[in-house]
């Protein structure tokens, strides 16, 4: 069993080999909360919760770091539009992407540091920097010396010569344009801490090196994180931590977006989905599907239509979880999932293969639920448990039970439909045929789909 990642500074899919046997280290750029998520934030977190659970399922203890950036030059600005503290903005925005990924059923991280936690291991980088002669002060900030350091640029293959990068304003005494500040001196109405090099705020990359060598050491496994962060985001940590000494992250892996009519999906472009509309209109499960499903390295066009066949994908699974449910009982999970899945799953996490074997095993379960084949439904049912759980899209996991899935809501909806149902019955019985009929129609112009089986009639929400 050898778990294989593209790695995108080799550029190639690579044999992955934990530095420590066992164990996996991650750390995934998380939340910048200058504003609530979008689906194609969450994105990012969905991703690496499927990263994360493949490796668990493998028998890796897995640490997982997803940072939050909570301050910058946005949420600045928007103290100032708002007239609110930065501090509220954040804060608000922060607990709405935490609202968003455990909607979406993602695992809580290992630790989850804020950035402004961390300035004395900051300002213990910029004093490492500074000392090295990779860093250097200038009227109260502090800039990262980009020619001092020699692989500046690899991961995003790019040629200095061929960078621009102008000054930002406040930016003064910089030796060269295309070096980046680390700190960033303080101006009146701005948050500010004290340094050796006076009082000022933290650039965007130095949180991510200095909290990374904090929990994760001077090197660990990898670095995940949106293709928009390769650079400058990632380039700038790779170029701070490596010169400060550090070994820094071995396999880079970064997810492509959600698009919207070929656009990146983004505030500043008025094209974003937010996370908390979408699960008020579909349903949690169905959205982590949607996100989920796609390879993590292939763009998501985002439409309504693309949705609607995620929720009928989805459907065709789950009614089979529940009818086998039904003949079966509540079947656990198997120890180990099918050969073919785990194979997909090996390779460069490929659900879209492994997605092939959970609905390959559905028609086998409904051809043997068509048979009355109690025997063979239960062992599809295990496996397909097993998959879905690595997936975290096992309807019956207790996760679903309490996140706006259903939950409650549906056991009153069970009871209603039943009464209807039984009176459906009753007019079948006494032969009355057209009202049992209109009753039926009437159930699915209300969106459900009315099953008879042997065991009696069922229901289930039809696609929208």
């Amino acid at each position: 069993m050898t778990i294989r990642l593209y790695d995108t500074s080799a550029r190639q899919i690579r044999d992955f080999t934990p530095l420590t046997p066992g164990c996996v280290s991650i750390y995934l750029c998380g939340a910048t909360v200058q504003a609530a998520p979008h689906i194609g934030h969450i994105r990012s977190g969905l991703n690496f919760d499927i990263m994360r659970r493949w490796f668990a399922h493998r028998g890796y203890e897995v640490t997982f770091v997803r940072n939050v950036t909570d301050i910058d030059d946005k949420i600045i600005a928007k103290q100032a539009d708002q007239g609110r503290p930065w501090w509220a903005i954040g804060f608000e925005n922060e607990r709405a992407f935490n609202d968003g990924y455990d909607a979406l059923g993602c695992l809580p991280p290992t630790y989850e540091p804020r950035a402004t936690g961390h300035v004395p291991e900051m300002i213990e980088m910029m004093r490492g920097l500074i000392d090295r002669g990779h860093a250097y002060a200038a009227d109260g900030n502090v800039y990262f010396d980009v020619r001092s350091f020699p692989g500046y640029l690899a991961l995003s293959n790019q040629e200095l010569d061929n960078l621009l990068q102008p000054s930002a304003e406040g930016e003064t005494g910089k030796r060269d344009a295309r070096d980046f500040a680390m700190w960033k001196a303080t101006k009146p109405g701005e948050p500010s801490w004290e340094t050796p090099w006076g009082r000022g705020r933290p650039g965007w990359h130095l949180e991510c090196s200095a909290m990374a060598h904090k929990y994760l050491g001077s090197a660990f496994d990898i670095h995940g994180g949106g293709l928009d962060l390769i650079f400058p985001h990632h380039e700038n940590e790779i170029a701070q931590a490596k010169a400060f000494g550090d070994a820094f992250a071995r396999y880079w892996v970064h997810n492509a977006w959600v698009t919207m009519s070929g656009e990146k999906m983004s505030k500043s472009l008025g094209n974003s989905v937010l996370v908390s509309a979408m699960v008020k209109a579909w349903r949690p499960i169905v959205l982590r599907y949607y996100l989920g499903t796609p390879h993590y390295r292939s763009m998501i066009e985002y439409s309504e239509e693309a949705l609607r066949e995620a929720e009928s994908a989805f459907a065709r699974i789950e009614g089979f979880v529940h009818r086998a449910v039904e003949l079966a009982g509540p079947v656990e999970p198997s120890a180990e999932v099918p050969p073919a899945f785990a194979e997909a799953m090996d390779d460069d996490l490929g659900v879209p293969q492994a997605m092939a074997i959970v609905h390959a095993t559905v028609r086998q379960g409904n051809s043997a639920l068509t048979a009355d084949d109690k025997e063979t439904v239960a062992a599809r049912l295990a496996e397909l448990r097993a998959m879905l759980g690595v997936l975290g899209l096992d309807p019956l996991d207790e996760q679903w039970a309490d996140s706006g899935d259903g939950g409650d809501l549906h056991g009153v909806v069970d009871s209603l439909v039943r009464l209807v149902l039984e009176q459906r019955q009753a007019a079948r019985e006494r032969k009355d045929y057209a009202t049992a009929d209109a009753i039926r129609d009437q159930l699915q112009q209300s969106g459900l789909v009315i099953e008879d089986t042997p065991s009696g009639p069922r229901w289930e929400l039809g696609p929208r």
